[in-house]
């Protein structure tokens, strides 16, 4: 049978949400993934520490990578298991196992043609930051933009973004997939108080592709730059073009929808 599960994590104590693996060896950095694979094999299949064991741990497929530094409220995983699972008692006790800053829910069979990366119809994205000069103690890691931004201004340079496009300019060396081109459903800014969010969600994303766009952003508001700049960059199609990638921490997947 195959199961999907919804997870929620920080991801600030974590090398990724995937394991990563460097001339063929497993880096031993913990991942999000790791975690959960040795949890669910410890809940179901038990933890004795054998080559049996091992060979048997359970294998978890994630919708997507986030980086380090990247939160989740919605990432969806799916792996297989040929026993019935009471959905109740292994979301309590799987979250009992799992470190504190990871947590589980919605346990559900889906049909064996579901892929938790593959079946996906699209990901929200949000990325938060604070606009203030000053720092106030409970900040945390968020990113703080000391100049002022304005709401409307960067919501005119999002709309270039919408459709269909090359993405080039807003990826990252480590893009693997060769595709280049997404589609963005949604791009739009809003603020609250003093905390600014960028909301975005498309079919699919580059390599550090949100962090970079609002690396782009902050620089067209912090040179008072045209918000037509955005529309030049992204027909750019050169990395070069774009702003900086900002810090991670701030970014979560919301949700991934099927």
């Amino acid at each position: 049978m195959r199961y999907a599960l919804d997870v929620q994590y920080r991801g600030k104590c974590y090398a990724g949400s995937q394991i990563q693996y460097e001339n063929g060896e497993q880096i031993a950095e913990p991942t999000i993934q790791g975690e959960i694979e040795k949890a669910i094999s410890t809940l179901i299949i038990g933890g004795k520490n054998t080559a049996k064991s091992k060979n048997r741990q359970v294998k978890t497929i994630f919708s997507g990578r986030t980086d380090k530094g990247v939160n989740a409220l919605g990432q969806v995983i799916h792996f297989d298991y040929d026993k019935n699972i009471v959905a109740s008692d292994f979301i309590y006790h799987l979250n009992e196992i799992l470190p504190e800053d990871i947590s589980v829910d919605n346990l559900r069979i889906v049909p064996d043609r579901f892929h938790a990366q593959k079946s996906a119809k699209s990901r929200y994205y949000r990325y938060e930051f604070i606009n203030r000069r000053y720092k106030q103690a409970f900040d945390g890691d968020i990113l703080r933009v000391k100049f002022g931004v304005n709401i409307d201004r960067m919501q005119k340079s999002l709309n270039y973004l919408l459709g269909e496009h090359d993405f080039s300019s807003f990826k990252s060396s480590g893009t693997l997939n060769p595709s280049k081109v997404c589609t963005l459903t949604r791009a739009e800014v809003e603020r609250q108080g003093d905390r600014i969010f960028i909301h975005i969600e498309g079919n699919r994303f580059l390599y550090n592709m949100v962090r970079s766009i609002v690396g782009t952003l902050l620089e067209i508001e912090g040179h008072n730059i045209s918000p037509e700049h955005m529309k030049e960059v992204l027909e750019a199609r050169d990395r070069r073009k774009a702003g900086q990638t900002v810090s991670p921490y701030g970014l979560t997947l919301v949700a991934v929808k099927y």
